[in-house]
């Protein structure tokens, strides 16, 4: 009786949420206390846990014994832990002197959805699930190995958000998961609700240009990086996992890489790399070439360019800055705007604004076949992350084409390729092709990430 009334004290002390439910049930022989937070609790699980074996239950003995058998029943030592076992949608059970908390958390988001970012031709087509359990499910049935351990976290002070790190304990990079561990536990937010939040929580550098950790929807690219010793980190709430470490080549590849043939895969792959070039350099090209260094091209070229830009008022770097800015605030439109309506707003939006401002002269003709080229080449990139970066690095390249011309483009991509060579992630070098020609896979590690 004294615990009773300890724990109704500390029930209405600590916790005054009107969702919280305090039932005292009965079998005519003896009582049994319950206390949950209705929103996060499966009702019938409760009834079927706690009230049916209650009044079929002949002693206390008895039904002492059913709680210890239960699989998701187990006694409480510690009372000051009951706010935090309500708060996860645990069920505290008090009778005969003791305390069960019983585990009937209600899961709403348990139901794998189709990929939406990571788009597949030709492999699966199930996302991870936003319920943890539900994706580590799908990765082991894709990664079926002995050697596939699971460590389970918690991170924010007051989300108290449940982690769960995935790795192969027989290809993992032991150096490397340490160094993760650690900067997990370094961690200091009240809220973390996101994986992509948690990737800037953990990163070393917090100002980069580059993402380091890559961001996945997909349960068998997660199976692939764990047969190559990678780390995958998984967050309840939210239906994506981290992978650490990535290298700047995994950024570049595609799950469907894996499921295409050699030489058309590796063409693929290519023709990324070559637009990745074009995204960046084109815009800072353009104008040091139509400002500084015209004689690069043959001098028909030259004229024809010189013609579409007679009417245009203004140099070429504030040409080149108004249709990139367009194009940056199409392409965020397009991503704010209601699925219903987006696409049609910024096609149409894009089409009239283009041709608009080139029959009034505000931008050449050429400027818009490099704007296009730009936009085209951008979203090659199969990697949102990566895609985001690449979109800002047009902008100093531009910047020093103003100044320096084609000496300014040349100086700013060696810039790059050096802060390239210089990043780390988690102790691993950034820059570089894993050359490794064995993996469990049959796939060379930086084939695919």
């Amino acid at each position: 009786m004294r615990l009773r009334k300890n724990i109704e004290f500390y029930m209405s002390d600590q916790i005054k949420s009107q969702d919280l439910e305090m039932q005292h049930l009965t079998n005519g022989q003896f009582k049994v206390d319950i206390y949950f937070l209705k929103s996060l609790c499966d009702i019938a699980l409760i009834r079927t846990c706690i009230s049916e074996p209650l009044f079929k239950s002949q002693s206390a003995g008895e039904f002492a014994n059913h709680l210890d058998s239960s699989i998701d029943c187990k006694r409480l030592e510690n009372v000051d832990e009951i706010q935090s076992k309500l708060l996860k949608g645990e069920v505290i059970i008090q009778f005969d002197s003791q305390v069960w908390v019983l585990q009937a958390a209600n899961t709403i988001n348990n139901t794998p959805a189709e990929t939406s970012i990571e788009t597949s031709l030709q492999g699966p087509s199930l996302a991870l699930a936003e319920n943890m359990t539900a994706s580590i499910n799908l990765i082991r049935q894709r990664y079926s190995s002995s050697g596939l351990l699971v460590m389970e976290k918690s991170i924010g002070k007051i989300s108290e958000t449940k982690l769960s790190i995935l790795y192969d304990q027989e290809h993992v990079n032991n150096r490397v998961l340490q160094k993760l561990l650690q900067q997990l536990s370094h961690v200091n937010a009240d809220i973390v609700q996101s994986i992509g939040q948690l990737d800037a929580l953990i990163s070393t550098k917090k100002i980069r240009l580059f993402p380091t950790m890559l961001i996945t929807e997909r349960p068998d690219r997660i199976a692939l990086n764990l047969a190559t010793g990678k780390i995958i980190i998984l967050m309840e709430g939210t239906p994506f996992a981290l992978i650490a470490p990535a290298v700047f080549f995994d950024f570049m590849s595609a799950m469907d890489d894996v499921y295409q043939p050699y030489l058309i895969s590796k063409s693929l792959v290519l023709m990324r790399y070559i637009a990745l070039l074009l995204s960046i350099i084109l815009p800072a090209l353009y104008v040091a070439i139509v400002s500084y260094n015209p004689e690069i091209f043959r001098i028909q070229l030259t004229v024809s360019i010189a013609g579409t830009r007679a009417a245009v008022p203004y140099p070429s770097f504030i040409e080149v800055f108004i249709m990139l800015f367009l194009f940056e605030a199409l392409v965020e439109a397009s991503i704010r705007l209601p699925k219903a309506i987006g696409p049609t707003a910024t096609t149409v939006g894009g089409l009239i604004l283009g041709q608009a401002a080139q029959q009034a002269g505000l931008i050449s003709s050429i400027m818009i076949i490099v704007t296009s080229s730009v936009a085209i080449s951008n979203f090659v990139i199969p990697v949102n992350a990566m895609s985001f970066a690449i979109r800002f690095l047009k902008y100093p390249l531009v910047l020093l084409a103003m100044f320096f011309g084609i000496t300014g483009v040349i100086a700013g991509a060696y810039c790059i390729l050096l802060y390239l060579a210089n990043l780390k992630c988690f102790g691993e070098p950034y820059f570089r092709i894993f050359t490794r020609e064995h993996s469990p896979t049959g796939y060379k590690e930086g084939d695919i990430a």
